[in-house]
């Protein structure tokens, strides 16, 4: 069975692509943040592959969410640069998509012991 301390780097790799997502949904802080976030975004969702579900198992949807996610995010980054207005509706777009596949793929606790 799997513990809760096996879910620690689930946990922070979607902790980062969160915040990631996070930073460029609120664009507080600048271009150069934004920049941090959405390579927090890659790196999360990268560092979360391994423990996505397998296309057979049910509940795949979070990882896919958080992929397709990531890539809208990084094809909006250069398009923002030539038209904001549309890479910034996709930037909007690829945060949400990441934000809400992190809420569904966030481990809480192991399964209980019979």
């Amino acid at each position: 069975m799997a513990s809760a301390r096996s879910h620690r780097p689930l946990q922070l790799a979607l902790l980062l692509a969160g915040a990631g997502a996070l930073v460029i949904l609120l664009h507080l802080f600048g271009t150069a943040v934004s920049v941090i976030g959405l390579g927090a975004i890659v790196i999360g969702t990268v560092l979360s592959a391994p423990y996505a579900p397998s296309p057979s198992e049910p509940g795949r949807g979070w990882w896919t969410l958080l992929a397709a996610g990531a890539l809208i995010s990084l094809v909006a980054a250069p398009l923002a640069l030539v038209a904001e207005t549309p890479g910034g509706l996709l930037g909007v777009l690829g945060g949400v998509m990441v934000a809400v596949a992190v809420a569904l793929g966030f481990p809480l606790a192991g399964p209980s012991k019979p």
